[in-house]
């Protein structure tokens, strides 16, 4: 996170049936876990539908399709003590390779080579309260498309 940057970035609302593919985060000054969608940054000259159709290949190894906008988001936010500022641009897509869909969690890579899980968690764990969902209005967009 680079400060006094605002961050473009693109993610997708994978689901399957009640959940969605979300990549598990922990904050280490709140102590807090967080739960996000996966995606990455888009680049200067790149659509955010070409930064998300590379950001899962490069993550998962993937390819997906049916690509479908949702929605944008401004997201101010506090994480590990320092303030970020983002635009979330939010798809909705499928993940071609089907076994995906039949595990409760699997290994993502970063960029960096760092590697992080991903689960299916199911949406009533982010309605309750249980589980923390970011962006912070990422779940208004999830509760309209369900209507």
């Amino acid at each position: 996170m680079k400060k006094g940057v605002i961050r473009p970035l693109v993610i997708c609302l994978f689901s399957n049936n009640d959940s969605i593919l979300v990549a598990e985060g922990y904050d280490s000054v709140s102590k807090e876990y967080y739960y996000r969608p996966i995606g990455g940054g888009i680049e200067y000259g790149e659509l955010s539908s070409d930064a998300l159709i590379r950001e899962i290949q490069e993550e998962i190894k993937a390819s997906i399709t049916n690509l479908e906008y949702l929605g944008t988001l401004e997201n101010i936010f506090t994480y590990n003590g320092e303030i970020g500022h983002e635009v979330v641009i939010v798809y909705d897509a499928t993940i071609v390779d089907t076994s995906l869909y039949k595990t409760s969690s699997f290994d993502g890579v970063e960029d960096d080579g760092i590697i992080f899980k991903l689960y299916w968690k199911p949406v009533r764990e982010f309605q309750n309260g249980n589980l923390q969902l970011v962006p912070e209005n990422l779940l208004g967009l999830i509760q309209e498309r369900m209507k």
